[in-house]
């Protein structure tokens, strides 16, 4: 049986909030010599945005050091000085994609990266996560109470600042482990190729939906319906507005499921605005345990914000001429430059041929799956093999060369190329 870590071995350090002690948390780290743990905790359920509230690390001889990002920005304090004190040095993440956007939001600079939740997929592990990671490895496995908990909250009681400090604890000694295995496997050109896409990738701006609102959902149950996107629309766009001016989760003021509920029912009148349950009643959180208290600060936010409110931009919306209404999203037409469907079913009824090519493809990739003990989605991303098999004359193709367009790695084109292009002549 796995031994529980309940807290780091050396202990529950403070929160870092103030210029002088992140000066001297800089100097600490610039004299380690492993790998640098980093992770971040978030507010996103119950505050407006994803900024990171609490940054932690971890380097050996340095200690583990749990940072306020906020705090420290408003001291004007930058990342630069960090960046300079750990250089070069390979920062270990733990599903990289979901902290680098923040980090790079605000001044991070990693160089290198270990993602051990990448390393662990490409490893051939069934369970991914941090913890099923470690115990694998480590036979160590974390104690998670607080995963879902509102950073937000100052001060962090000192058994979220131990839940923040496992998240990195034990990274360094899992890298060197992992590297070990993924030499053994003969995957560790592979890896290193990989991690270089993930920092790239995790590292740039993100970039906003350019229709947000066509993201509620469940939308797609509504088909061709124009004024329940309308609605959709109105309550989504209003919702936001609130959310950023309460700096509030816009889940806690109205949740997807009663805005398409609305958008479905369409309420012309009090009476039948009433039967919507879920919109005349505020969105409350039952977990259980201490976090329906957190949940619990923000019902007076909530309280301010009437279901009359939400009958009123109805009414409004269902006043629109019809040339104000949204229309459905048009399926694009698709070819070898955009992305093909994703629907069986259309491929096997409407295009049997190119659904043959895609089942010899996949049978392929199931194969080198098999034989590297590689999951088939690390070794290429489906959508590439879709959009290959959906080319018209995929077999005169040069497959390498579709692939690296499409954004596949060298390792992986070298992989599939000669099995892939032989499925699909």
């Amino acid at each position: 049986m796995p031994r529980l870590l309940s807290e780091p071995r050396a202990g529950v350090p403070d929160v870092i909030s103030t210029h002088d002690a992140f000066e001297r948390m800089c100097e600490r780290f610039s004299t380690g010599t492993s790998s640098l743990a980093a992770d971040a905790e978030r507010a996103s359920g119950f505050r407006y945005g994803h900024e990171d509230w609490l940054v932690q690390f971890k380097r050996d001889g340095c200690g583990i050091a749990l940072v306020d990002p906020v705090a420290l920005a408003q001291e004007g304090d930058f990342w630069g000085d960090f960046n300079d004190a750990v250089g070069d040095a390979t920062w270990i993440i733990h599903d990289s994609l979901q902290d680098l956007p923040g980090f790079t939001e605000l001044g991070m600079q990693p160089q290198r990266l270990f993602d051990s939740e990448m390393a662990a997929r490409m490893l051939g592990l069934h369970h991914v996560g941090l913890a099923a990671v470690t115990e694998h490895y480590l036979d160590l496995t974390l104690a998670k109470e607080h995963s879902a908990a509102d950073w937000s909250y100052r001060p962090l009681p000192r058994d979220w600042r131990n839940y923040a400090a496992l998240d990195v604890e034990l990274l360094i000694p899992l890298e060197r482990k992992m590297r070990d295995d993924l030499s053994g496997q003969g995957k560790a050109d592979w890896a290193e190729e990989e991690f270089a896409y993930l920092l790239r990738k995790g590292s740039r701006n993100r970039h906003a939906h350019p229709q947000p609102w066509r993201r509620v959902s469940h939308i797609t149950s509504l088909h061709n319906d124009r004024w329940g996107l309308a609605i959709v629309r109105a309550l989504w766009t209003e919702r936001d507005r609130l959310a950023r001016l309460y700096d509030i989760a816009p889940s806690l003021l109205l949740s997807d499921a009663s805005i398409i509920e609305a958008a479905r029912q369409k309420p012309r009148n009090a009476k039948e605005f009433r039967a919507i349950r879920s919109i005349n009643q505020r969105v409350r959180m039952h977990t259980g345990g201490e976090q329906d208290k957190m949940f619990e600060r923000y019902a007076p936010i909530q309280r301010n914000v009437k279901p009359s409110h939400w009958k009123d931009i109805i009414q409004q919306t269902l006043e629109l001429p019809i040339s104000e209404l949204p229309v459905p999203p048009v399926s694009p037409v698709v070819s070898e430059e955009n992305n093909a469907p994703h629907s069986m079913k259309f491929w096997r009824e409407r295009h049997p041929q190119r659904y043959d090519r895609l089942m010899a493809g996949k049978s392929a990739i199931s194969q080198i799956s098999q034989d590297t003990k590689t999951p088939m989605d690390v070794i290429l991303k489906p959508q590439y093999l879709r959009n290959l098999c959906w080319t018209d004359e995929p077999e005169s193709r040069d497959v390498a060369e579709f692939l690296a367009n499409q954004g596949a790695r060298n390792w992986q084109i070298d992989l599939v190329d000669e099995s892939l292009s032989r499925a699909i002549m």
